[in-house]
């Protein structure tokens, strides 16, 4: 394992502030120290790029021997209608009850339910310091195929011990609907396609009904994250494979640990994908000793218990439901880029990935029938 210009350099850092998304400094400033009474001065205040969703900012004081100095802001983005869809009180709420008993989400400031402040509900935790690993391993940071294969099962135990948590000592029952999650999430995402759907992306009848004709029972009810990704973990400065923190709680709920790897696998883009594959990909598990999709499937399996419950060949409602849920979320955004409710270029050709999905999905199927 090789780290070549020094810690610092690889630390996740965020960047100006967007045009247009700016803060008031002195309201953030106000409504922290009414928290933190001992931070002095007014804080700098920086953006995280990443993300499609919520807006985050780094609001970092001058450092302090009487704690902590640095910290993390979420709010919606500006003009959200459903509060449904941005829910800082929720994600929030699920990040403190899970920090006595899932050590690495961040440590909550508060909550601001006031909307005065700055125009929105809000929440700030302290920031966790670290490497993300996003599309790629930032530069100057080179892992030797056994220290990727150390990373790569580090952060599948980290899904798997967010699994095994005990929801009711945590208070989180209510986080969910209960039994049932598979065939909601089916009948969900259908409705869901079928509303975003244009004229070039095919129907995926065939695909939604070999889901709902297969779609089994829960094989548990627990914490799921249902965005669990590698750049949605911190990984320690002095160790990149340890995970010290995971991040983006928004969509976390109580479902089924399957669909929640499922998902997962969706965005597992393998170094011998081919090329419409591997422009889908926005993590690092190309690299040499990062576990192949079957790989992760037996490795789960088998380290969760679940393979007495569930075989490998079995997995492939799980693999293709994530697909399947990912062409309904690229769908969900290319309507809006084709209907001229955005802009942005980058979503222009989202329909072809969309297509793409179909494409993969039949081809599971038909290896799964063999």
């Amino acid at each position: 394992m090789t780290q070549t210009p020094g810690a610092a350099s690889v630390i996740d850092v965020a960047g100006d502030v967007r045009a247009g998304e700016e803060l008031n400094v002195g309201a953030v400033d106000a409504w922290i120290k009414q928290q933190r009474p001992e931070l002095i001065g007014l804080p700098k205040i920086t953006q995280y790029s990443g993300g499609a969703s919520n807006w985050t900012y780094r609001v970092q004081y001058a450092p302090s021997s009487s704690g902590a100095t640095d910290f993390i802001l979420r709010r919606p983005p500006a003009g959200t209608k459903a509060k449904s869809a941005h829910d800082m009180g929720r994600e929030f709420r699920v990040q403190s009850a899970l920090k006595p008993v899932y050590p690495v989400v961040p440590n909550m400031v508060g909550l601001c339910s006031d909307e005065s402040v700055l125009g929105c509900e809000f929440y700030v935790m302290e920031r966790v310091e670290g490497i993300i690993p996003r599309k790629n391993m930032p530069r100057g940071l080179q892992l030797d195929a056994a220290a990727t294969r150390r990373l790569c099962t580090n952060v599948l135990d980290k899904l798997i011990e967010l699994h095994r948590v005990d929801v009711k000592a945590a208070g989180l029952e209510s986080l969910g609907k209960g039994s049932g999650y598979c065939q909601r999430q089916i009948e969900g995402w259908g409705d869901r396609f079928e509303a975003a759907r244009t004229w070039n992306v095919p129907s995926y009848r065939y695909v939604r009904a070999w889901l709902k004709e297969r779609t089994p029972q829960d094989v548990s009810n627990c914490v799921i994250h249902n965005d669990w990704r590698f750049d949605n973990v911190v990984l320690a400065a002095d160790d990149p494979t340890r995970v010290i923190g995971v991040l983006d709680w928004e969509m976390a709920t109580l479902g089924d640990p399957l669909m929640d790897l499922g998902n997962s696998l969706a965005y597992w883009v393998q170094a011998d994908d081919n090329k419409l594959m591997q422009a889908t990909r926005r993590q690092p598990t190309h690299l040499p000793g990062m576990l192949k999709r079957q790989e992760v499937i037996e490795y789960y399996l088998d380290r969760s218990g679940l393979g007495k419950q569930v075989s490998a060949a079995d997995f492939a409602f799980y693999e293709v439901y994530g697909l399947f849920r990912l062409a309904g979320i690229a769908q969900q955004i290319y309507y809006r880029y084709h209907h001229k409710q955005t802009r942005n270029p980058a979503f222009k050709n989202f329909w072809i990935m969309v297509n793409y999905f179909d494409w993969r999905c039949k081809a599971i199927i038909k290896q799964a029938k063999r």
